[in-house]
């Protein structure tokens, strides 16, 4: 009994080092996502590629990291968790800064998959570790703490790219990870004790077809608006390949294996179900969100880099603001309200944001931002929590890598979709606007006298002015698109379990967590 006591205060007291360690290595992998973006611009001049290769910069890291997230569950139980963790972190840390020191667009692309390969693994690591070092009536503050890392990481990552490509260069946006790299490294070796090895083969065939379905849906959605959707041969292969390869995975192939690479069966719990069902929208409003606001401040209303940066910056605040105040809450309410709460917040946003036309305030875009990062918080926490709160403790890992993938997947069609809705409906309002200018006649004494289309300057000033003006109107589409996805999908929460557990069952089951 007093050794058992002893390794319980032990294990309490490395807490707080294994909590920081994880979600140093979370935001880590988390800022990546997006924090390349900006730099973009830079790379393509310093590396001499062009606008299609420079674009494989992040759409190497997003594929290679889509492929490899499914099989996290088999490398945990053949290496062990603290063991895979220390690989991946080592391995996130050396291919950054491989990134930030090649000379090449071959060199940078190779060395990004590079990253997504040891990074894919990071995100369910870091969410079963937490999961299992809190006891269950504590896990709303664990996910709370972890998930600060999972939203604010993208959120941040924009701002503070285009701080250090302006003031320093593009090659240190990927040399900021060695110190947060080495850090969580050493934190890592030095509280993740070792756990028990399930030793199982290989699912071949699974990693297969998964890795060829996810590879190509990823490449569908990345290239799909750059090559004209399914006018193009590429696009048209990629999709089928995606459909027959997940096709057979999930109606097929699974159900034949014992130990199968990702255990969709893990769906048939309604809680895990549901959260993911939740977790797939949340994925679509956090980064398609962040994908159209920097073009529509950089485009309509000529913010600077760093000033879009700074205006986003606030929405992290809200989130984590959000986070820590539901963490607290978690076990002592019904986790449905603040779930409810924050859909609440984001529908309310995002018709916010439907309103804004060709210009915006800053106030009103820096409140709205606000609102939204503390709506998104409230969701994240209690359904990352209650997902898994009828799971046992051994299928935590396997279900964090298909919770991951679907929030990954989630966030790909979202910016997929509201980019294609975009452009297309730009083309269009152009020429509807178009349309409605009359080139003769009297009528255009109704137009400034800069714009008078009878003259080459008048008419590339009110062409301009139209291509804004078509602009915003897709913008205000697609913040009303996200808008009724997030209010249809909120029926969904009332089909879960109640996220409060009976204190004694809570102790019963953290007993149980190896």
């Amino acid at each position: 009994m007093n050794e058992l006591h002893k390794k319980s205060d032990a294990a309490d007291a490395k807490r707080p080092l294994l909590v920081a360690s994880v979600m140093l290595a979370t935001l880590m992998q988390a800022l990546d996502t997006t924090i390349a973006n900006v730099a973009l611009p830079d790379m393509q001049g310093s590396l001499s590629a062009t606008q299609d290769q420079v674009s494989w910069v992040l759409t190497s890291y997003i594929v290679a990291a889509a492929i490899l997230t499914p099989v996290t569950g088999w490398l945990a139980g053949r290496l062990g968790r603290r063991r895979l963790l220390i690989i991946a972190v080592g391995g996130f840390t050396v291919a950054s800064l491989l990134c930030g020191i090649a000379t090449g667009i071959g060199e940078m692309v190779m060395f990004r998959i590079l990253q997504g390969v040891f990074g894919a693994s990071l995100v369910p690591i870091s969410q079963s570790l937490l999961l299992d070092a809190f006891p269950k009536e504590k896990h709303g503050a664990a996910m709370a703490m972890w998930g600060m890392g999972i939203m604010v990481g993208p959120i941040l990552g924009p701002p503070l790219g285009g701080f250090l490509t302006q003031n320093y260069s593009w090659h240190w946006v990927f040399l900021i990870n060695l110190p947060i790299g080495i850090l969580a490294l050493i934190g890592i070796m030095a509280s993740v004790k070792k756990d028990e090895l399930h030793q199982r083969s290989l699912d071949g065939v699974g990693l297969g077809l998964l890795a060829l379905g996810i590879g190509a849906l990823q490449l569908f959605l990345d290239r799909g608006q750059g090559e004209d959707w399914f006018g193009s041969l590429e696009i048209q292969v990629e999709a089928a390949l995606a459909f027959l390869a997940l096709y057979l995975y999930g109606l097929w192939w699974w159900r034949r294996r014992e130990h199968a690479l990702l255990d969709l069966g893990l769906l048939k719990n309604g809680n895990f179900a549901v959260g993911c069902a939740l977790i797939f929208v949340v994925g679509i409003v956090l980064f398609a969100t962040l994908a159209l606001l920097p073009p529509y401040l950089n485009t309509l209303m000529n913010y600077p880099v760093l000033t879009i940066g700074l205006v986003l910056a606030p929405r992290g605040v809200g989130t984590m603001f959000s986070m820590m105040v539901v963490g607290r809450m978690m076990g002592r309410v019904d986790a449905r309200w603040p779930i409810l709460t924050g859909m609440a917040m984001m529908v309310y946003s995002l018709h916010g944001m439907t309103q804004f036309g060709p210009t915006a305030s800053m106030e009103a875009i820096v409140w709205l931002g606000v609102i939204q990062g503390m709506g998104l918080g409230l969701v994240f926490v209690p359904i990352s929590a209650v997902a898994y709160a009828t799971l046992e403790p051994h299928q935590r890992t396997e279900a964090a890598g298909l919770f991951s993938l679907v929030r990954n997947i989630g966030s790909s069609v979202g910016i997929s979709v509201v980019m294609t809705l975009l452009s297309r409906a730009s083309q269009i309002n152009h020429a509807e606007i178009g349309a409605r200018i009359p080139a003769f006649g009297a009528e255009t004494t109704l137009l400034p006298s800069l714009w008078d289309p009878n003259t080459t300057a008048g008419a590339a000033l009110l062409n301009n002015e139209v291509l804004r003006q078509a602009a915003a109107i897709g913008y205000l589409n697609d913040f009303k698109l996200m808008m009724l996805l997030t209010l249809l999908s909120m029926p969904l929460v009332l089909l879960m379990q109640s996220g409060k557990s009976p204190a004694g069952k809570a102790s019963a089951d953290a007993a149980a967590v190896h």
